[in-house]
């Protein structure tokens, strides 16, 4: 099991780790600060830098089948690591960044339109969801606007755990259809913006909602009778 430091603190750029086991499938680490892909949200891409000098690069960072191993990708042809050795695990911070403000701002987006989420993904800086909306009209300048008004309240994001059986006694809290929240473990995480919004997720997020920036919705589309696709981008911080 990989210690997942990226959950208490999704600021951490890097960290020093030891190799578990490394094979074709990625790296190993005993702990990482590498999030992996799940929940809508890419893994990280980063560099495992080694003791000798070399650096090591990740390409993505994903699950391994028991879902308690986290896999750092390298590139082709990479030369792996030997088991036990000590790397500082380093993240592309830029990016990383970028999908954390996107993934808060469809947080606040799913708080602009109440209603439930068929699907979704983060980007970078930009980010979709699929509502199933039924016959209500969308309008996109003003769903842009309040989606402003929340990112401009500035509220703080905070976390906190309940148990799976909290969970399955309060399934309002789930707003997503297509993608089940991470649960299995016994808890089950979650992520508060104070006075928002309040909803089971796995992912990395700002500390704020003013990190996000100006976002714009860039594109309603209809996916099927009653689903609609709401695309949005956000400027430079």
């Amino acid at each position: 099991m990989t210690e997942v430091l990226f959950r208490d603190d999704s600021y951490l750029v890097e960290a020093k780790a030891n190799v578990v086991f490394a094979d074709q499938r990625g790296i190993a680490l005993d702990r990482t600060v590498f999030y992996p892909q799940g929940g809508g949200q890419p893994g990280d891409q980063g560099v495992l830098l080694l003791a000798d000098g070399r650096s090591i690069a990740v390409v993505n960072t994903v699950y391994d089948t028991d879902r308690k191993t986290i896999l750092h990708v390298p590139a082709e042809g990479t030369d792996l690591p030997a088991v036990g050795a000590g790397v500082v695990a380093r993240i592309d911070w830029d990016r990383r960044f970028r999908r954390m403000r996107a993934h808060t701002a469809l947080h606040l987006l799913s708080v602009v339109l109440p209603y439930p989420v068929t699907g979704g993904s983060v980007g970078d800086a930009e980010g979709r969801l699929d509502f199933d909306s039924g016959d209500a009209v969308l309008d996109k300048a003003e769903v842009e606007r309040r989606l402003n008004e929340l990112i401009a309240i500035d509220a703080p994001l905070s976390q906190r755990w309940i148990t799976d059986a909290e969970l399955e006694a309060n399934p309002s809290l789930v707003k997503t259809m297509s993608v089940k929240p991470p649960s299995g473990t016994g808890r089950v995480r979650l992520i508060a913006i104070e006075g928002l919004d309040l909803q089971p997720c796995g992912g990395t997020h700002v500390a704020r909602t003013g990190e996000i920036g100006r976002a714009s919705v860039t594109q309603i589309e209809k996916k099927g009778k009653i689903n609609r696709r709401v695309r949005i981008a956000l400027a430079s911080p």
